[in-house]
């Protein structure tokens, strides 16, 4: 018998949330969960942290005896860097990584010996603008390993050697999920009962094969690449910058860097009469044929720590989730392609940033429909882009064209980074009249620096909140004194019994007290009651233009003065990777009785936003209705039970 229902004791905490508490099981074969991840690579516990973090009860079950330990997946991109740091789970990694921040062309051809071609920034400030302009290289069981630290701080733990069978959904009211699994080792069956179930469980996922009419859609290209990760000997120049060395009459090799001295080659084998059949090919056929292509650079290995080979294949599955919202793939089961422009792990680890969110606001009762709908029109759209990205890319590379290969990655810097994965427009994403700045709905914001007001610390504003699972609106007000009147009818509109938004906090206040975010040792320097005092639901934050001199906290609206600490002054421009003030790089010039308001989803994406003039009759009205417009589109009030 199952002894927790989903809704019943605190699973992540106990009843004053004084840290993680052990879940209850009768004999180890049977439990719950609220939702339950299969495959604890970087998707799944990119996950599971998010969920484990907003107080959702995760399981996650692994078919593998332990972590990655060498090999897979080995660059973050800017993009990803940011997101691991608001996660505040960045530093380690900065620590042990390899920090790549330009790329190298090199050439030989039947009658011309290897040359450079040129060498490139990786990302150029004027092209891209990011906080973090490199690609940091370190494998994936080190990425894997400070998700499962961070998991393990708040009492989850990976099951290991369990391997998915399938699911099932009860046909009761509740249509809970049967998830089966089986112990490697033992055959022991296991069972848990949960709402969702997220399939991370990689390009031949069992997960994905167990949702009805689910496939995935593609092909594989005739080349194969052998990647090869070790500590070298050698005199070639350009081992210390990603490089793409083409050889007309052996084929091709991507150098990346990696950490603690280490190297990774993927080298292509091109069909000759010595080749055969490629996927058997060894280590030491690999090295011989870098060899070649590096020739007249000598090149040996002090070590070898990961060999594999692969087939390029760029596949995408038709669907990625099932007809009831309940059982949803992300990362390599739902999208697979080349390795060679490091996206593969950034990707899917948005994937689960993505759903992770969507699922705390459903596991709440908060989500319509249409909310967990979203995951597969957004992320789907992003896979077709990087398949499309990938396609070409790949083809370059092994075509050694080197020019070309350049220009391909000029005018796709921005998606490689990261910065440039945009949504289109639906309910989440409400675009507005275009007033100037750079944000825009369903587009990531670029970094900005502002003066914290409450101890005068310059921030990375997009940053400086942490991840809690809740929105950040942002208001843009040059003169508060001015603007006064619109914040303060804004602040009473928003406040009344009968307004979305208080029956939405008033919901996600009893919610988060039954079901607290997991609190770990850290809080006590992250202090996340800092960002909830308004609302769970959502951060506010003011950014004006005024000197510290002119303005108290006091004089703020109790909304605004109870979000004392996303109080913030724009006043240093000159620390901004552009030189620019966050008001006019984020919403273009205001006027001094204008407000901007901008909305920031949990993933940091823009939902929506707009401008007003402060001085209008009822301008802070309209402004807090058109606010609870755009929540109620996708969040409901849950009944009452």
């Amino acid at each position: 018998m199952i002894v927790d229902e989903i809704n019943g004791v605190r699973q992540n905490g106990d009843a004053n949330g004084r840290g993680p508490a052990k879940r209850r099981e009768t004999n180890g074969s049977r439990h719950s969960s609220e939702v339950c991840v299969i495959g604890a690579g970087p998707a799944g516990l990119m996950c599971a942290v998010l969920l484990a973090r907003f107080g959702v009860n995760v399981e996650v079950l692994d078919e593998r005896a332990d972590q990655t330990l060498a090999g897979r997946a080995d660059g973050l991109q800017p993009k990803t860097i940011e997101t691991l740091r608001q996660l505040r789970l960045a530093d380690g990694l900065l620590m042990r990584g390899a920090k790549v921040f330009d790329i190298c062309f090199w050439e030989a051809t039947a009658n011309r010996r290897l040359r450079r071609l040129g060498r490139e920034i990786h990302y150029p400030a004027l092209v891209v603008d990011l906080l973090d302009d490199y690609i940091l290289l370190v494998h994936q069981g080190v990425v894997e390993g400070v998700f499962l630290d961070d998991l393990r701080k708040r009492g989850v733990e990976v099951k290991r050697s369990h391997h998915f069978v399938n699911f099932t959904q009860r046909e009761d009211e509740e249509g809970l999920l049967e998830i089966e699994c089986k112990h490697s080792t033992t055959e022991e069956k296991d069972v848990t009962l949960s709402k969702y179930i997220v399939g991370c469980d990689g390009a031949r996922s069992k997960v994905r094969n167990c949702i009805p009419d689910t496939y995935s859609v593609g092909k594989s290209h005739e080349s194969v690449w052998a990647v090869l990760d070790g500590e070298l000997i050698s005199d070639f120049p350009d081992l210390w910058s990603k490089t793409v060395v083409y050889s007309e009459l052996h084929g091709s090799i991507l150098i990346v860097p990696r950490e603690r001295g280490t190297t990774r080659f993927y080298v292509e084998i091109k069909p000759d009469t010595e080749t055969g059949n490629l996927r058997s090919l060894g280590q030491e056929f690999v090295m011989q044929r870098a060899r070649q292509i590096l020739a007249p650079y000598s090149v040996e290995w002090r070590t070898v720590e990961w060999f594999g080979n692969y087939q390029i294949g760029q596949r995408i599955a038709n669907k990625f989730t099932d007809p009831h919202l309940r059982a949803f793939i992300a990362g390599d089961a739902s999208h697979t392609h080349s390795p060679k422009a490091a996206q593969g792990m950034n990707t899917s680890m948005h994937d689960s940033w993505n759903l992770a969110w969507k699922l705390n606001f459903a596991v709440r009762g908060l989500a319509k429909p249409i909310l967990l709908e979203s995951y597969e029109m957004e992320r789907r759209k992003i896979a077709h882009d990087l398949i499309n990205f990938d396609y070409e890319h790949a083809n370059q590379i092994a075509g050694g064209d080197a020019r070309a290969l350049a220009e391909n990655f000029r005018t796709n810097v921005r998606f490689i980074s990261g910065i440039g994965v945009e949504y289109d427009q639906n309910a989440l994403n409400n675009p507005s009249k275009r007033y100037g700045g750079e944000l825009r709905a369903g587009c990531l914001v670029p970094p900005a620096k502002v003066t914290r007001y409450i101890d005068a610390n310059p921030i990375d504003i997009q940053l400086d909140i942490p991840m809690l699972g809740q929105f950040r609106v942002y208001f843009f007000v040059p003169d508060i004194h001015n603007s006064t009147p619109f914040l303060q009818t804004f602040c009473q509109t928003l406040s009344k019994p009968e307004s979305l938004f208080t029956k939405l906090s008033q919901a996600a206040a009893t919610s988060y007290a039954q079901k607290p975010r997991t609190p770990t040792g850290s809080d006590a320097y992250v202090r996340p009651e800092r960002y909830t005092s308004a609302s769970e639901l959502m951060t506010f934050a003011l950014i004006t233009t005024m000197d510290k001199a002119r303005v108290e906290i006091q004089d703020l609206p109790p909304l605004f003065a109870r979000s004392a600490w996303t109080f913030y002054l724009d006043n240093v421009p000159y620390l901004d990777t552009r030189r620019q003030a966050c008001t006019s790089k984020w919403v273009g010039t205001l006027q001094k009785d204008e407000v901007a308001i901008v909305v920031l989803r949990p993933d940091g994406y823009v939902g929506t936003m707009s401008r007003w003039d402060s001085l209008g009759g009822n301008a802070g009205t309209v402004a807090a209705e058109w606010l609870n417009s755009y929540y109620d589109g996708f969040l409901q009030v849950p009944e009452s039970k």
